[in-house]
């Protein structure tokens, strides 16, 4: 990914819903999990970020909207740098996640590529849930299909450059 991509991310567009704190952020992800619970064509979600640490994954109101999307023929994918924030905290999120292990997938980008990767949640078809500013919670939900498209080609190539992280459960000797 250039960073002429990026600055093109972090431009406003036409048709997108701005987020401007923390809790936009948190309403748009339960909003994108809720319209993907209710569409029968999303079986799938994306999370991504560097590492998880701006994410609400450990509030009860995300659990339970990825509790309900999660029902029917699912699957997740997490993408990240850096496994190690979300690993040691959001316990409510891990509990949930060893329940669904068999539809969760935590992927772990190269080194080389980490610095790309963006904040965002995908729903296929539907939306993206897109921050350009980590630090401030400001970004925007898209709804455009080229955008869309777009989007979804980036993770996978992301994806390329990834391998599984995160195991659901550790065994001990």
């Amino acid at each position: 990914m250039t960073s002429q991509e990026l600055e093109d991310d972090a431009a406003p567009a036409s048709g997108a819903d701005a987020i401007a704190s923390r809790d936009d952020f948190r309403r748009a992800l339960v909003a994108a999990i809720e319209a993907a619970a209710q569409q029968s064509g999303a079986t799938q979600l994306w999370l991504c970020d560097p590492d998880f640490s701006t994410w609400p994954l450990g509030q009860p109101e995300v659990v339970e909207a990825l509790a309900r999307w999660a029902r029917s023929h699912r699957r997740l994918m997490l993408l990240a740098a850096d496994y190690r924030v979300l690993a040691q905290g959001a316990p409510r999120w891990h509990a949930w996640r060893r329940q669904w292990s068999h539809i969760v997938h935590c992927m772990q980008v190269h080194e080389e590529v980490a610095a790309s990767v963006p904040t965002l949640l995908f729903a296929p078809g539907l939306r993206t849930v897109r921050l350009h500013d980590r630090e401030r919670h400001r970004g925007r939900v898209l709804h455009a299909p080229l955008e869309l498209t777009h989007c979804g080609e980036r993770l996978d190539a992301l994806l390329d450059r990834a391998e599984e992280a995160l195991p659901a459960t550790t065994l001990g000797l």
